[in-house]
């Protein structure tokens, strides 16, 4: 049978046989107060764990919120890496790159005329994945820049078609040509 609180007092002489009549006395005494309206319960405990309550509830929604943004953030990365590795174009081994800027230093890839040409007009865009680059589709870019803008490095603004109603079209620009 387990002792009450005052007998274990008792029992490892941390208080006396005086100390605690008189504690129980004190006790009673301001129960029979609250009884007769006399004297106020005292409600400091009862506001304290209230207010110890409300606040871990409060830590424990924001952690939930924090976990929430989270999973949020992995969610969005696997399906950018979903994206990226179903519409990337194969890489290339040709000896003519594509320059672009990536957070203020000149990178490159190797790409043919036709990608050079489609990276310039805006068709095709490049993207920084698993620490390299890839060359993409354009409507694959703009669904990757909703969920993460950061992850594009290059994405030019699409220009029109040439017109067909151009008069110098038949007239090539040549190549060695210096202003």
């Amino acid at each position: 049978m387990s002792l009450s609180l005052r007998d274990q007092l008792l029992k490892a002489g941390l208080v006396n046989e005086k100390q605690a009549k008189q504690a129980e006395r004190q006790q009673k005494k301001q129960q029979r107060m609250v009884k007769k309206g006399q004297a106020e319960e005292d409600l400091s405990t009862q506001q304290a764990a209230a207010q110890a309550l409300a606040e871990k509830a409060k830590k424990d929604q924001e952690l939930n919120r924090e976990q929430q943004e989270k999973a949020d953030r992995k969610a969005r990365n696997a399906q950018i890496k979903q994206l990226v590795e179903s519409c990337r174009l194969p890489k290339l081994d040709t000896g003519d790159y594509y320059n672009f800027v990536d957070q203020k230093k000149v990178k490159r890839i190797a790409v043919n005329d036709l990608m050079r040409n489609k990276l310039s007009s805006g068709s095709l865009a490049i993207v920084g994945h698993a620490g390299g680059y890839e060359v993409i589709p354009r409507d694959a870019a703009l669904k990757i820049q909703e969920r993460d803008a950061r992850r594009i490095v290059l994405l030019n603004t699409q220009t029109a078609a040439p017109d067909e109603d151009d008069p110098y079209a038949a007239y090539q620009v040549p190549d060695d040509l210096m202003w």
